[in-house]
């Protein structure tokens, strides 16, 4: 059997070729498109399993969030408890700070007035009066057995003895009894009044209180082998300043004798020279200067070396036994010289009638003038001076 070629049309053949080459190509698209969905599938996979791990951190964040808003809100609340306590504690320290300024101004004016009060002391107790020159003769004292002799200083004692002082102003009187009895008499009437020619004169006697003197001894030696000098210029190193004064004041030319040491300081300008015997330092210190070689010569202050001790001291206070003071004395017209007053006030007391008696001294003062009355220590007369 013969094949029989059947022959198709050319209109077909390039049909089917045109849609096998469809095919073909859609088959490759198709395998694109999978690929592509695939692609996409692990996209959207990825996709979600970020959005899970965000939302787990967002879940994550707002518990973070809300936990800082409730520690916020607590600390918000100390805070605010922390300030109110701040406040109240700020009010207390206010007011203690109130109370220390109270009680500091207290302590203050207390502080001013013992002031006033040591000043009032010091004044009272302070002894500020000119020593008048007077002729001392020095004596060797006489010593015991066991006794240390010692020709190396000269040796004084001197008592200082405050004398009882009271102001007297015008319009008073001071009298002195010889005797206490009368002057307490005259203390216990509450006024005194005399008569003179047409006029009444009134006192009123009253008890004197007398402030606090002292009395004490000052011990003094000054050394008859030393003397102090000053006022020297550094004008070398000192050490040979130190050779300058060693050699300066060994010569007796200028008063004077062997120098058994010498201390210098550069900063004060001040030494202090040590004869080796005693006896020297007298003439140099009443000629106050001395010569010494330095470059230039100069001349240089010289003083005693001395100590001193304070001993025995006492103190004494209490009231006039024999002395009243007579005060509210006002002035009479027909009166105008104080001795006729003076005079007329020493009668009046003289008398027994007046529970007076024998006056030792008497000092009236008128109004306008002061005077100091000053008390003795053994007699208790008074004293006073303008």
């Amino acid at each position: 059997m013969e094949d029989m070629e059947i022959e198709q049309p050319s209109d077909q053949v390039g049909e089917l070729r045109d849609t096998a080459t469809q095919l073909i190509d859609a088959k490759t698209e198709l395998e694109a498109w999978k690929s592509k969905v695939e692609k996409a599938d692990d996209v959207k996979a990825r996709l979600l399993l970020e959005k899970l791990q965000v939302d787990e951190e967002k879940k994550k964040m707002q518990e973070e969030m809300t936990a800082c808003l409730t520690q916020q809100q607590q600390r918000q609340k100390d805070l605010s408890c922390g300030m109110n306590e701040m406040k109240d504690e700020v009010q207390l320290l206010d007011k203690r700070r109130q109370a220390l300024l109270a009680r500091l101004k207290k302590l203050q004016d207390e502080l001013e007035a013992r002031r006033v009060r040591s000043s009032t002391l010091k004044q009272k107790f302070k002894i500020c009066s000119q020593i008048p020159d007077t002729d001392v003769n020095f004596v060797k004292p006489h010593r015991g057995e066991g006794s240390e002799v010692s020709d190396q200083v000269t040796a004084g004692v001197f008592t200082i003895s405050q004398k009882v002082a009271i102001p007297l102003r015008g319009g008073q009187a001071l009298i002195t009894f010889e005797e206490e009895k009368v002057a307490s008499q005259v203390l216990k009437l509450a006024k005194c009044s005399m008569t003179y020619e047409n006029s009444t004169l009134e006192v009123t006697p009253v008890r004197i209180t007398m402030d606090p003197v002292v009395k004490f001894e000052v011990h003094l030696d000054v050394s008859r082998k030393a003397l102090k000098v000053s006022n020297v210029p550094p004008s070398m190193d000192e050490e040979r300043v130190k050779d300058r004064l060693q050699i300066s004041f060994s010569k007796p030319s200028r008063g004077g004798a062997e120098v058994e040491s010498v201390e210098y300081d550069k900063n004060t300008g001040t030494g202090r020279i040590v004869f080796l015997h005693p006896g020297v330092t007298e003439s140099l210190v009443l000629g106050g200067k001395y010569q010494v070689d330095l470059d230039p010569e100069v001349s240089v202050q010289v003083g005693p070396e001395f100590s001193y001790k304070l001993r025995r001291f006492q103190t004494f206070c209490g009231s006039a036994k024999r002395t009243v003071l007579l005060d509210n004395i006002q002035d009479v017209p027909d009166m105008v010289d104080e001795e006729d007053v003076q005079d007329h006030l020493e009668i009046y007391f003289q008398k027994p009638s007046n529970r007076g008696g024998e006056i030792e001294t008497i000092k009236y003062i008128s109004c306008g003038k002061a005077l100091q009355a000053f008390f003795s220590e053994d007699s208790g007369q008074t004293g006073a001076r303008l």
